[in-house]
């Protein structure tokens, strides 16, 4: 089952790695902070950066959840396991669907490009490909696109990098 902890922003990678020395392989069996790639300009030439994909979050997978609740109450400044009141709710199967088909499992969501041809926009390649109808807001020159998704029980608006390589 794959559940999500919510930690103070900054201290993702942090967490990450108590959380791994504090709970266990045996329980733990993934613990990943997910990252998005984004282009930048800077020095005359074009990067490629990684920025936080859900910044003060960190994904934890396991089939133990008492275990891994008792491990991770030792670590200081973990926040909490998200859940619906007292119950601690691991992500739906749709939620790890998604997460999986934009790479996040992989720890990094790579840049998508696509095209806008009469005003609407279509990916044409990279893990964003037929997320079109979640798109909420496209900044061209920053090569960002803003998404409007179903994650952890609500509605949340996503960061990610696409590049619009034409426009007809």
């Amino acid at each position: 089952m794959w559940y999500v902890a919510q930690v103070r922003t900054g201290t993702e990678e942090k967490i990450k790695y108590q959380c791994l020395k504090a709970v266990g392989e045996n329980i733990l069996e993934q613990c990943f902070v997910p990252y998005y790639e984004e282009k930048k300009k800077y020095q005359g030439t074009w990067h490629i950066d990684k920025r936080l994909l859900f910044p003060g979050y960190v994904f934890m997978v396991s089939g133990q959840l008492t275990q891994l609740y008792t491990g991770l109450r030792k670590i200081p400044g973990m926040t909490k396991l998200l859940g619906t009141g007292e119950e601690i709710v691991p992500l739906t199967e749709e939620e790890v669907a998604l997460l999986k088909k934009m790479g996040a499992s992989e720890k990094t969501l790579a840049l998508s490009q696509g095209i806008i041809e009469n005003g609407v926009v279509t990916i044409t390649e990279g893990p964003l490909e037929g997320m079109e109808g979640c798109i909420r807001k496209i900044d061209r020159h920053k090569r960002k696109v803003w998404l409007e998704i179903k994650m952890f029980g609500r509605t949340i608006e996503m960061e990610a990098g696409l590049e619009i390589v034409k426009k007809i």
